[in-house]
């Protein structure tokens, strides 16, 4: 047997077999996905939509195939967008379509009966199936697992008993799908888990699923049993469910009913268990009575969060401090062995200065990066979710917005992308408009640097750190902010359906250090290569905008800059920007930041460095600090003007990626539009308001 990968005409086709990877959402499906394709994953997107799509290439001797990790579904009756995506693909499968040479189902073996419902359900397909036993280590010694009973009883090519977490029993994975991939032996598996009765009652519509048998009366089945376009059969789709309740089963739970009826078989001769009535209560439950609390848990998660927030300005510091040692360095030795010229300026003052002040904030994406991926694999986001989804949907959300938004955290984009998985469209919506607002890692950067500058060291009560309570303050008001606009939101949008919430707290799981350092380095990676692109270009681009036209400095005092294109530029809209504070140049990096958020202290650090007339790089926050207005000769940066900034970047529109992806998934251009249009008035107010009131109560 010998399936290529997609299609021949697709960029991710090649030679090689490929694989799909199947199982139900914290089941450690992505983790296997990790282990097995190591750093050789491609990322892309399925067609038309943009959710992701992992792809990795597998070793094992001299054998390779690629696998393709789809989103984690409970069933091939899909309840989202991701889970359609998984159905729609097993139907193409049954049809004939590019169908893998093997199916790795993987199967919580802590979590037995439920995750084999998946199981069953690919089984109809007549596609060689390898379960995947993994969480082994997490089995209680008094419930082994008989693997070839279970083999046997499925009808499947193989299970493996395997652990991600220590990293055991891959190699054996590898070998059966190698074993598969080369064996012309063809599958069948019986479908005796649907009685006859039923079987005749589906025949009428089996005919007309143009797939395999045993698919055609699982789909028939999947059909009646829910409440979706049956091509115009409705009046036999009656029928048929009139027929079976008279056999005395539900229609609509008929499914679930047959398949955990025969799975609960299985179970019951595989799997050995203690003989005792007395249920003991598991240690993650034990730990749920205090992080899911009323009271504790809410205070519990604030505290967690304060604690990130300080280790970014704590723990990042010397790395820091090296970054721009090295960055002063490079700096020197480029001055130092290269002819004075434009060529040596654009790189000194340019790129090395642009590039340079941006990298300098890689250790705290790099930290956040790193508390956030603990957060999910350890399983407390998921906590974190259930103990505030009923608060979630008094401000008109989804206990499933939680993820979303925490995403958002990190970066907006995969945030909005990850909506797909709540099932309301209101709800997905309202989530979309207000996703902006949870301070990315984007904004972390122009956050650290006024803070830094600007708010002092200073410890209050003894162990309030200042600049890190500062921090917390700025992500708060994003995240207050978002929850009220979703209130409002709430009101205007409306939807005549209604959604129910149903979430797996999974156990607690100690995070695999393997996968949490790849994850953390693939996000410094993005962030290194996405965001030095545009700012490379970009500070190329403001390099020559400050620095032409040239002017003579014998006829005039004033700084060349201030007579250079983006001079000009600055000044034109200073008139607008001046009641919250701003001076010209927080204006070009205003402008410039649209490209995105992090892009303005490059900016802020190129125009600096044209500005110098020295030949040694500035240091941004010593020339931000010194910076002062030659009209006024009053300082351009104060406590009250980063404030006034710093609220500014919490509401501003300034990321166009985001809202590209948002016309995507609306497949509209009226929301993305609305969003740049209520968020840049949400800042331009909210500067203003800071400023403005601090000037009125006496602060500078």
């Amino acid at each position: 047997m010998r399936t290529h990968f997609f299609d021949k005409k697709s960029k991710d086709s090649t030679n090689h077999p490929w694989v799909a990877l199947l199982g139900n959402p914290n089941c450690g499906k992505t983790a296997i996905f990790n282990i097995l394709s190591g750093l050789s994953q491609k990322v892309s997107n399925y067609p038309g939509i943009t959710v992701e799509k992992k792809i990795g290439t597998v070793k094992f001797g001299k054998k390779s195939f690629n696998i393709l990790d789809l989103p984690g579904t409970y069933s091939l009756s899909a309840e989202s967008f991701d889970e359609q995506i998984v159905s729609d693909q097993v139907q193409n499968w049954a049809k004939g379509e590019n169908p893998p040479a093997a199916i790795i189902s993987v199967v919580d073996a802590s979590n037995l009966s439920r995750n084999l419902y998946l199981t069953s359900q690919l089984l109809d397909l007549d596609i060689p199936v390898v379960v995947a036993l993994n969480m082994i280590d997490r089995i209680d010694s008094q419930a082994q697992i008989d693997q070839n009973s279970l083999k046997t009883q499925l009808s499947v090519a193989a299970v493996v008993s395997l652990s991600a977490k220590l990293n055991q029993g891959l190699d054996d994975l590898k070998e059966a799908i190698v074993t598969v991939i080369n064996s012309e032996e063809k599958t069948n598996h019986q479908s005796n888990w649907i009685s006859l009765p039923v079987q005749n009652e589906l025949k009428p519509f089996i005919d007309q699923q143009f797939v395999s048998s045993k698919f055609g009366v699982a789909h028939a089945l999947r059909l009646v049993s829910r409440n979706i376009n049956h091509n115009g059969n409705a009046a036999q789709v009656d029928s048929i469910r009139n027929s079976i309740s008279n056999l005395g089963f539900n229609p609509q739970t008929l499914e679930a009913t047959l398949r955990y009826r025969w799975i609960d078989e299985i179970v019951k001769s595989v799997q050995s268990r203690a003989k005792t009535s007395i249920r003991t209560i598991s240690r993650s439950e034990q730990w749920d009575k205090i992080l899911t609390h009323r009271w504790f848990g809410p205070i519990i998660f604030v505290t967690v969060l304060y604690f990130i927030f300080q280790s970014i300005f704590t723990w990042a510091t010397i790395p820091m401090d090296w970054i721009q040692t090295g960055i002063d360095w490079v700096s020197a030795f480029v001055l130092k062995n290269m002819f004075p010229g434009m060529l040596r300026d654009v790189l000194v003052e340019g790129i090395i200065g642009g590039v340079g002040a941006i990298v300098i904030f890689l250790p705290q994406i790099l930290i956040l990066s790193f508390f956030l991926t603990i957060m999910e694999d350890t399983g407390y986001m998921a906590r974190v979710a259930f103990m505030l989804d009923k608060s979630m949907t008094k401000m008109g959300l989804h206990g499933k917005s939680i993820l979303p938004l925490m995403s958002g955290y990190a970066c907006a984009i995969p945030g909005i992308m990850s909506t797909r998985t709540i099932d309301s469209w209101k709800e997905r919506l309202i989530t979309i408009l207000i996703l902006p607002l949870m301070s990315c890692s984007a904004r972390l950067p122009v956050y650290t640097l006024l803070i830094s500058a600007f708010i002092p060291p200073i410890t209050l009560s003894g162990y309030l750190n200042l600049q890190g309570l500062t921090l917390v303050v700025m992500y708060f008001l994003g995240t207050a902010t978002a929850l009220i606009l979703a209130k409002v939101f709430s009101k205007f949008i409306k939807e005549k359906t209604s959604s129910s919430f149903v979430l797996e707290l999974p156990p607690y799981h100690v995070p695999i250090p393997r996968s949490v350092l790849r994850h953390v380095l693939i996000r410094g990676k993005l962030f290194l290569i996405n965001a030095g692109k545009i700012i490379m270009a970009i500070s190329i681009v403001l390099w020559f905008l400050a620095s032409f036209p040239k002017v003579d400095q014998s006829i005039t005092d004033v700084n060349p800059i201030h007579y250079s294109y983006a001079g000009k530029i600055g000044h034109a809209i200073e008139p607008v920007i001046r009641p919250l504070g701003f001076d010209w140049k927080i204006g070009i990096g205003l402008l410039t930041s649209f490209a995105a958020r992090e892009v303005m202290v490059s900016t802020m650090a190129t125009i600096y460095n044209v500005e110098a007339t020295g030949d040694n790089i500035v240091n941004l926050r010593e020339a931000m600090r010194s910076d002062v207005d030659v009209k006024t000769g009053m300082p351009v940066y104060t406590p009250l003007v980063a404030l006034a900034l710093m609220v500014f970047y919490v509401f501003a529109a300034q990321c166009m990626a985001t809202f590209a992806i948002v016309r995507q998934e609306t497949n509209s251009w009226k929301w993305p539009l609305f969003m740049i249009a209520y968020l840049t008035i949400l800042a331009y107010l909210g500067a203003l308001f800071v400023y403005q009131g601090g000037l009125l109560l006496g602060f500078s």
